[in-house]
């Protein structure tokens, strides 16, 4: 009797079924093959990207390009935090793409510095501003990975809890409360905050974390060593507004990573400009600053120095010359006022005229002005300020200077951009501060 084969014209949808079930049983470990969770910072090219992005459910993408000197100086972070990062029970993965080589997946996700970092959850990428060595961006990212809302059943847990979750985030933590109440806010904040109930805890907690009476929600920020507590109504609203008014300390130092996070709340922003935020005067003025902000949880309290953040001080039109403290209400993008008669701070009882200030900007004494140079936003989105403006004319007169000795000399091959006529590296504009 005449076997019949697959392979013949009868069969071939049967062997194409077989060969396709094979094709299909084998991809899985061909994919897991090519991206091994194995602790090393994975490289990857425009052509398996996307298969990167689907095979893992968390990954830390660099973008960067060889030339770029901050891109050198993050490289041996991500090194060390990726063995740490792929041995969390949820398992993150640190990927890296030469973005200036493979410019339409830089394109695709908007890439216009570097290093640009992304952190991809279930394909879905969202932009990283966090700690950039080893140890903080590793408890930095085990906040998206952890529990909305965590468990706490001794007072051990809760002491584990607060140092694990290191500083750059603040924290919630609810007593005698049940998680339901807060699940909703927690989901809402989880990449701004972290959010836990103590369900089991002593006298002595109550006596650290400054509580009496349960249910209380207790708010920690531990890079500024300061706390509140909430004790009701748990209504939602309520709830919302005591989180919302939290997640920033009272009165938050501007700088290039908090300037940032601004951009997530809309109110106004009392913001008070001093010369050195290091002076011993300015010290004692933010006290004043916090007492004040204590009081008034409508809006949001900073400061800044002249000289820690020039180009960001400058755009409200104060120089070297200016007689400083000063304090404006910024409305975070373009505008913002002045008091008439109050915006000058004078030594001499400064909480008088901190609170003449308030009262002014409240009744409407006020000018408008806007912000000087380019639009705010772009300030923001870029954090470049004034320093592009000489980089790019740096550049333009390299490149002139390298067309003229090549148009007097014998011809050389064209010199790159980012290279001084010695061979020594240059920042281009794309490179982003640490």
């Amino acid at each position: 009797m005449k076997r019949r084969s697959i392979l013949t014209d009868e069969g071939a949808p049967m062997a194409a079924i077989l060969y396709l079930s094979l094709f299909i049983f084998l991809l899985p470990s061909a994919i897991a093959t090519e991206f091994a969770i194995n602790g090393e910072v994975i490289e990857l090219i425009d052509s398996n990207f996307d298969s990167a992005i689907s095979t893992f459910d968390y990954v830390l993408v660099d973008f960067y390009a060889p030339w770029c000197g901050h891109c050198k100086t993050l490289a041996p972070e991500l090194d060390a935090a990726a063995p740490v990062l792929a041995k969390l029970k949820k398992p993150i993965v640190i990927a890296k793409i030469n973005a200036d080589k493979f410019r339409s997946v830089g394109d695709k996700y908007d890439i216009d510095g570097f290093p640009t970092l992304k952190v991809f959850i279930h394909g879905v990428p969202t932009d990283y501003h966090g700690p950039r060595k080893a140890g903080p961006l590793v408890r930095f990212l085990k906040k998206f990975v952890a529990p909305d809302v965590a468990s706490l059943e001794s007072d051990s847990d809760i002491s584990n809890f607060v140092e694990e979750a290191g500083t750059f985030f603040p924290m919630y933590l609810g007593f005698g409360m049940d998680e339901s109440m807060i699940s909703t806010l927690a989901v809402k904040n989880k990449k701004r905050a972290w959010f836990a109930v103590a369900k089991g805890f002593s006298d002595s907690v109550m006596d650290s974390y400054d509580f009496d009476k349960v249910p209380a929600l207790v708010s920690l920020h531990p890079t500024y060593e300061e706390r509140n507590k909430f004790y009701g109504p748990f209504d939602d609203q309520f709830l919302e507004e005591f989180v919302k008014q939290n997640l920033f300390p009272l009165c938050l130092p501007i700088n290039p990573e908090t300037l940032k996070l601004l951009r997530d709340d809309d109110r106004k922003i009392v913001l008070t400009l001093v010369n050195d935020i290091q002076e011993e005067r300015s010290k004692q003025l933010i006290k004043i600053l916090k007492a004040a902000a204590s009081a008034n949880r409508d809006y949001l309290f900073a400061y800044v120095g002249l000289q820690q953040f020039p180009d960001f001080v400058e755009t409200f039109g104060i120089s070297k010359s200016s007689e400083l403290p000063k304090m404006v209400v910024w409305d975070g993008d373009e505008e913002y006022f002045t008091v008439i008669d109050s915006d000058r701070i004078a030594e001499d009882d400064q909480g008088s005229q901190v609170t003449r200030f308030l009262e002014g900007y409240k009744e409407g004494r006020t000018v408008s002005k806007k912000i000087s140079g380019p639009s705010f936003m772009q300030f923001l989105n870029s954090l470049v300020g004034l320093k592009l403006i000489f980089i790019v004319v740096f550049m333009i007169a390299v490149l002139m200077l390298i067309q003229t000795v090549g148009n007097n000399d014998e011809e050389h091959p064209p010199g790159r951009p980012s290279s001084r006529l010695d061979g020594s590296e240059v920042e281009r504009p794309a490179d982003k501060e640490d």
